[in-house]
């Protein structure tokens, strides 16, 4: 499995167990996506590379008092900070609630191309809300998936699929329902297929936090 990966300090603020940076290039139309209290909010996709020759192209959602729509195009490089975001969304064809997840930017900066700071990074702090996932490949690697619940203001949760493999994989395994841990690492793209009720396969994108390092979170 390939590190793309540069840790991250634990931010010292209670808003900081939810924290996102991302560096790249916009590829999609900033486009209206919803208004709260007057607010408007709009999105479009950021593409990040990794250092090997894959990209990740992640949602960016982005309030209108932030960023002018008008000096925002695609092929604009930024920097993003801010939190990973979830929530539901109906499904019609699988008649179901889907999480989906997208970069919530607290500030974004337009930079240039040759920018050094690191492309990717995540840090969560929250808590395990499902029985962890372990599992091995045919070819041997050790897998683990789990959904961590980080909260955020106003009584409110986050919940962010996060992926771990090898040693982080095994370390999972132990883990229970509200073990309270810290994971570090970066938010990633990954599509898939989906077999539909009618037999149609469906190309999908889902979204994910790839750990780099995992720790039980002392007790705060």
């Amino acid at each position: 499995m390939e590190q793309d990966y540069l840790y991250t300090k634990k931010p010292d603020s209670l808003s900081g167990n939810n924290v996102i940076t991302i560096l790249g290039m916009v590829v999609s139309e900033c486009v209206f996506s919803h208004s709260v209290y007057g607010e408007g909010f709009y999105s479009f996709d950021v593409e990040i590379p990794r250092l090997s020759d894959a990209v990740d192209v992640l949602p960016v959602t982005i309030s209108e008092r932030i960023i002018e729509r008008d000096n925002f195009r695609v092929g604009d490089m930024v920097y993003i900070t801010g939190q990973i975001r979830s929530y539901n969304n109906y499904v019609e064809d699988e008649n179901r609630n889907k999480l989906i997840l997208t970069v919530f930017a607290r500030d974004c900066e337009n930079v240039e191309i040759d920018d050094q700071r690191s492309p990717n990074e995540v840090f969560l702090n929250g808590y395990i809300c499902k029985p962890p996932i372990y599992r091995t490949t045919p070819f041997g690697r050790e897998i683990a998936d789990l959904l961590l619940a980080v909260n955020r203001s106003y009584n409110k949760s986050d919940y962010i699929p996060c992926i771990m493999w090898g040693r982080n994989a095994r370390f999972c395994e132990k883990l229970n329902v509200g073990d309270n841990i810290r994971v570090w690492g970066r938010m990633q793209s990954r599509g898939y297929q989906k077999k539909l009720p009618d037999g149609t396969v469906s190309d999908r994108i889902a979204f994910e936090v790839s750990a780099a390092k995992i720790e039980m979170a002392e007790n705060e």
